[in-house]
């Protein structure tokens, strides 16, 4: 019975081979006709297309005679009150009457553009502006406009034109022999920020290459006179399955151990957590595993968990991942464990908070 059944489902097999290559045979035989055909059809068309101009006006013509036919019914029931001729002659539709129109009446306004700034612009100087003033307006430090502009002071002269750089921070030229570590090194911030930095270019990915003489944003760097920026360590632990909680009142428990290299920014929604040991990474609450990547650049090893209602947690730059898509894990779970692969220059976690897909630019909102 059972030698019957395999014959059987045999012989369907082949059947289902011989179906599939019988229509690929025709549509392929199809093909190539439609092919021949159109070629002829356009040489002739080519050849003769001052002879057929005529009647394909013509033809254009008549079918606009036969949709204007077919639309009578339906103007007719649009304006049911004009049914003489004297009522069609002396009507005149409302969009032939000119009439001003007033555009706060439809909350008609001009908004100003909130496209990222990516490169340094110029401003000059007006009645009334300060330093603070003009800081503020383009969301940086008053430190970042004196230092992109050589200035030791706070005057300023009407009609002075500053350099503004997009981010607070240095903007410095590539020399001989520097690299995305020493540069870092020199203006007292992490070297991740500058990677992280979506619009500094690269001549390898690797190793962060950089060309001399190109300018390079350094975010958050100070100049070595300039007090240190400020950093703040993120909670720690005591058990990857038992973290401490203390504070906050969001959903989500803070994933690792670590100090807090870049806060979430618009160019970077994401907490950067660095620390050189490689602690594990844990789940920051319930959910599902839906993604598991490994990639060579951007964000290397990664996981996302989706936690329902439309949030969901990526991990990156992990050097081991646990799970598998699929996995059902519990907040405070280990899944991975910390590790710099893909654009990366140390040994940190990248952790967003996404609602709907999309990182959400204050994922501090979610943790506790």
């Amino acid at each position: 019975m059972k030698k019957r059944i395999r014959l059987f489902l045999d012989d369907i097999s082949l059947w289902r081979r011989g179906l599939i290559y019988y229509f690929d045979r025709r549509l392929r035989l199809f093909s190539k006709w439609f092919e021949e055909q159109k070629d002829a059809v356009v040489d002739i068309l080519m050849a003769r297309r001052g002879m057929y101009q005529k009647p394909f006006l013509h033809f254009s013509v008549i079918v606009l005679f036969a949709v204007g036919i077919l639309a009578a019914p339906i103007l007719a029931d649009t304006y049911p009150g004009l049914t003489s001729q004297s009522d069609l002659a002396s009507f005149t539709p409302p969009s032939a009457v000119a009439t001003s129109l007033d555009f706060s009446e439809y909350g008609v306004r001009t908004d100003r553009s909130d496209k990222p700034r990516d490169v340094i612009e110029e401003y000059t100087v007006q009645q009334g502006d300060t330093l603070s003033s003009i800081a503020q307006k383009y969301g940086i430090s008053v430190e970042t406009i004196q230092w992109a502009n050589n200035m030791t002071g706070t005057n300023l002269s009407i009609g002075q034109t500053l350099k503004i750089p997009p981010v607070t921070g240095i903007v410095h030229k590539v020399r001989e022999g520097e690299t995305i570590y020493s540069i870092a090194k020199r203006y007292r911030t992490d070297p991740q920020k500058i990677a992280n930095w979506i619009f500094n270019e690269f001549t390898d990915l690797d190793t962060f290459g950089l060309t001399v003489g190109k300018i390079l944003i350094v975010p958050d760097g100070v100049m070595p006179k300039a007090p240190p920026p400020p950093q703040q360590t993120a909670p720690r632990f005591a058990s990857p399955q038992a973290p401490v909680t203390t504070g906050g009142s969001g959903r989500f428990i803070w994933p690792t151990s670590g100090t807090i290299t870049q806060y979430p920014i618009w160019y970077h929604k994401a907490y950067d957590i660095a620390n050189p040991v490689a602690p594990p990474i844990v789940a920051a609450g319930d959910g599902t595993v839906v993604y598991v990547a490994s990639l060579r650049y951007d964000y290397g090893r990664h996981i996302i968990i989706d936690h329902g209602d439309g949030l969901s947690t990526l991990y990156a730059h992990l050097s081991e991942m646990y799970v598998k898509v699929g996995d059902k894990v519990s907040q405070g779970q280990v899944i991975g464990k910390m590790g710099s692969t893909g654009r990366s220059t140390g040994i940190h976690l990248h952790f967003e908070v996404r609602v709907n897909g999309a990182p959400v630019i204050n994922p501090g909102a979610y943790l506790k």
